[in-house]
């Protein structure tokens, strides 16, 4: 969807230096835009990159657009802006309202006229399917689910009966709501007993969940993600979790169960945080890392073993196992050390 560059910058704002009348049909990176394309600089160690690229149009801060000639933006936040751009140029393309004669949907069920709903999904009982949803194809919308107006289900989407997700989501392929949380008791002999599941999925508005990423349904209350939370693929929320507002999460990290995190935090790629524990706002724990106790304080949080090659690994673990006998050694190494001491000072 190409755009005339003046307009993009009277709907979005910045401070325009060139041809307004520049036609921009896409984004692209510096390194490979053409003139057609508009390209950003936020990061000071491409500004050499700036000089050779090709891009009709560059986002920039406000200092790096000082003396340069070719047409720019000027902005504060060149990544944000772009992200705004990106969207304009590339608007979600929606089919067209109306139930897919293949899909199934329970005569129980409240679809409204402009929603959605593709061949092979199904919607049960009681589900409310609010304006301008858009139900994917093999998607699975369980009894009791509420989805909240504009919110996409990409295909292969299930949600568990009786969760609630909010407005404008987007939950794609593989996302599983509201499956049964890991509860079991322990017999005398070993065995396990399931503690049936009985809480919710809550999910507020404009949460986007990636694939095959899973929200566990509370064991008695509800699991709770907050509005503007963004979860990566392959994330494994446990039952009882509370995720505050606009808190983001990479990749293949997990949160064990009854963990509350606050607003605002950043969780990186494969990061683990243990279960029954707090983390404040604002916190920020780094990629693989391990938090295993209560974060009260805001700031970033490191943790982990870093890789090494394999002897040395080896070399140095077996130094760890001897630990508390090279303790020993060091303690009575002090001992005589103070003894010799005092015998020189006597």
């Amino acid at each position: 969807m190409a755009a005339r560059l003046g307009d993009i910058v009277a709907r979005l704002g910045g401070e325009l230096h060139g041809d307004a009348d520049l036609l921009v049909e896409q984004v692209a990176p510096l390194d490979s835009a053409g003139p057609a394309h508009i390209s950003f600089l936020s990061n000071p160690k491409y500004r050499s990159v700036l000089a050779s690229s090709g891009a009709g149009v560059v986002i920039v801060p406000p200092a790096d657009g000082e003396n340069l000639a070719r047409t720019h933006i000027r902005v504060r936040n060149p990544y944000l802006y772009f992200a705004r751009v990106a969207q304009l140029l590339n608007p979600d393309l929606r089919p067209a309202a109306g139930i897919d004669p293949a899909a199934s949907v329970h005569p129980g069920a409240r679809v409204d006229a402009s929603a959605h709903v593709a061949a092979g999904a199904v919607v049960g009982e009681g589900a409310d399917i609010g304006a301008n949803v858009l139900i994917g194809a093999g998607c699975v919308v369980g009894e009791g689910v509420r989805v909240g107006a504009g919110t996409r289900l990409h295909p292969r989407v299930v949600v568990y009966a009786h969760c609630v997700i909010g407005e404008r989501c987007i939950l794609h392929s593989g996302a599983v709501i509201g499956a049964d949380g890991f509860g079991f008791a322990r017999e005398a002999d070993g065995s396990w007993v399931k503690i049936p599941q009985i809480g919710r999925v809550l999910i507020g508005n404009d949460v986007e969940i990636g694939a095959n990423t899973t929200v566990d349904r509370g064991a008695l209350e509800d699991t709770v993600i907050g509005d503007g939370v963004k979860l990566d693929n392959l994330i494994q929320i446990a039952h009882n979790v509370r995720i505050g507002d606009h808190t983001a999460m990479a990749a293949c990290s997990g949160v064990a169960g009854s963990t509350t995190i606050g607003k605002r935090c950043m969780i990186g790629g494969s990061a683990n945080i243990m279960g029954h524990i707090d983390i404040v706002d604002d916190v920020v724990v780094s990629a693989v890392s391990f938090a295993t106790k209560s974060i009260p304080e805001k700031g970033v949080y490191t943790g982990s073993v870093p890789s090494m090659e394999h002897k040395e690994w080896t070399r140095n673990y077996s130094r760890l196992r001897h630990l508390d006998s090279m303790a020993d050694r060091i303690k009575a190494l002090e001992q005589q050390l103070a003894t010799l001491q005092g015998n020189k000072e006597d």
